[in-house]
């Protein structure tokens, strides 16, 4: 573990997870997160933003490097469904790491702006999020020219849009996973196991994210916990990044065995010691830029590019 990476966990579990614990209002942790991405996740010089209207009430941000490091494929694309606990997050708050990756992989990453719980409260999301696959088809990309990526409790999205997906026959190009929420019934082990070495997340605040996003709905509706689902053809390839000392790995574990079962290729990489969605500090940490090059690499073979675009500084 980097030096870095060491203090960035020390503060994060010193000053963010007490917060986490005691702020019970769904808009303040929003306000928290928001503030925290304007202070600490600014997006590069070389990021371009443009805002679309998938449907007349569903926005996505697109995100890209700006023209001149690399040419853009127009038929390829990464469907991004950001993080945030279901009740927090937007385009905005991740725009800085996806920059990177975009620049990483030369694709252009569109970025979902979903519903949001408790306001708008499950399957709200779930049904902007097939949505706005199924704008993008109906632009004209192909299933096996998009990928679908997701973290936290995007990582669920874009699992469980998978799930769909094979349900109906249909096959992305791939998918990746960043530390992803897959069980609403929180039957991991690793989320008692974990508890206090977890340096973000609060494991006694699910009971609460359960309420705020579910209501009364089935936990284990498919939807709501992909690890429920059924693959009834071999899914895509899958890249599933998580830490070792968060409460969510063996969520993706286990979402790994299920994708396994039903014929899938799997890539599991396990972090040492680092904070939950670590990948959103790249810049700060080098552990980051390793995870992103991971990310960028497995995308970019899933779209059947095998030129890699010049890398960007690891502090950019």
């Amino acid at each position: 573990m980097s030096p870095q990476l060491s203090l960035l966990s020390l503060l994060l579990k010193l000053f963010v997870k007490p917060l986490l614990v005691h702020v019970k209002d769904p808009a303040a942790n929003r306000e928290l997160l928001e503030r925290g991405a304007r202070q600490v996740f600014r997006a590069p010089p070389f990021t371009l933003l443009r805002e679309s209207w998938l449907e007349p009430d569903l926005r996505a941000v697109w995100i890209s490097a700006r023209p001149g490091s690399h040419p853009v494929p127009p038929d390829k694309a990464v469907f991004y469904i950001h993080g945030g606990g279901f009740i927090a997050g937007s385009p905005e708050t991740h725009a800085a790491m996806l920059a990177r990756i975009a620049r990483l992989t030369g694709v252009e990453i569109c970025a979902l702006d979903y519903r949001i719980a408790p306001e708008q409260p499950f399957p709200a999301a779930w049904d902007d999020v097939r949505r706005g696959w199924d704008a993008l088809v109906a632009r004209g990309y192909d299933p096996e020219n998009i990928v679908i990526a997701g973290d936290s409790a995007g990582g669920n999205l874009a699992l469980s849009l998978l799930a769909q997906l094979c349900a109906e026959g249909i096959k992305p190009a791939g998918v990746v996973g960043i530390a992803p929420h897959t069980d609403f019934t929180f039957q991991s082990p690793s989320i008692l196991e974990n508890i206090d070495r977890d340096t973000i997340l609060p494991a006694n605040r699910r009971d609460d994210v359960a309420r705020w996003y579910l209501g009364e709905a089935d936990p284990t509706d498919p939807r709501a916990s992909p690890v429920y689902a059924d693959f009834p053809i071999a899914p895509p390839p899958v890249l599933l990044q998580y830490a070792e000392t968060e409460i969510l790995r063996d969520d993706a574990r286990r979402m790994a065995e299920v994708l396994r079962g039903s014929g899938g290729e799997v890539i599991e990489h396990a972090f040492q010691d680092a904070p939950h969605v670590f990948q959103i500090f790249d810049g700060w940490v080098p552990e980051a830029r390793e995870a992103l090059t991971e990310i960028a690499r497995f995308i970019r073979q899933c779209l059947d590019m095998a030129d890699e675009p010049s890398t960007p500084p690891a502090a950019s």
